[in-house]
């Protein structure tokens, strides 16, 4: 796994000990939108240990299990329990999985180099090609459709968004870019009258609280809430808070 660390800022009702929004910088809008892209039988890996509800689990387990005996000669359990992601990150600062920082491999048979019109292609080298009969063991380059292929942004790198934004965050996930009108606004919809019970709180977002996300926004419509304040004080018990700044 990746070890990359990167801050976000929540604003708190204290009184409620809930996140109104999380003020957020570009390496954490990425990782919330490529998760997304994880695949299934990652996340279930993932969060198998953590308590993860229903019945997913018990299906990866069983998986693992199964002895090799049992699967088709081509075919690899490690393709359903650590399946490779479609679109490469190693520009991300934060991730949850080492194997996402590599583009998935396709391959080819020998005969398709050598100028035969054999047009089929494989995941994994142990594929036999349908008209040949041999190993698809070659490996090709996938290109990319237009708009796929991310350059270094103006903004500051790869990834999903640009940089030089800070973005707005919800507790459900909602993500917007950061105005001072959304911020007033917001705190209208929430109806705060006391700035005062309102507290500003910088937190350190890693691997451990990137699991809690993931397995949160699978369960809970207070998913910045669950994931940072579970340990945290009490208004009552914490200083003077904070004064929020608008903007």
């Amino acid at each position: 796994m990746a070890t990359s660390k990167v801050s976000i800022k929540l604003l708190v009702d204290r009184n409620k000990q809930k996140v109104l929004f999380a003020e957020a910088s570009k390496d954490v809008i990425d990782f919330l939108f490529n998760l997304l892209c994880l695949p299934m039988g990652t996340v279930v890996g993932l969060l198998q240990n953590k308590d993860m509800v229903g019945c997913l689990p018990n299906l990866y387990k069983s998986i693992e299990s199964l002895n090799e005996a049992y699967m088709q000669p081509n075919a690899s359990k490690d393709v359903v329990l650590k399946p490779e992601a479609v679109i490469a990150v190693s520009e991300f600062r934060l991730s949850l999985t080492d194997d996402m920082s590599t583009a998935k491999k396709v391959y080819m048979c020998g005969n398709s180099y050598s100028g035969n019109k054999h047009p089929y292609v494989s995941y994994d080298p142990r594929a036999i090609c349908p008209k040949c009969m041999e190993f698809m063991s070659y490996e090709v380059q996938p290109v990319d459709p237009p708009g796929v292929k991310r350059q270094a942004s103006s903004g500051g790198g790869g990834g999903y968004v640009k940089g030089l934004i800070t973005y707005m965050v919800m507790d459900d996930l909602v993500v917007n870019p950061m105005s001072t009108i959304s911020s007033i606004t917001l705190l209208n919809k929430f109806n705060i009258r006391d700035v005062g019970v309102l507290e500003e709180i910088d937190v350190t977002f890693g691997m451990e609280e990137a699991l809690k996300l993931l397995k949160a926004s699978l369960q809970s419509k207070s998913v910045l809430t669950d994931t940072f304040l579970e340990n945290q004080p009490t208004f009552h018990e914490t200083a003077t808070p904070t004064t929020y700044r608008l903007g």
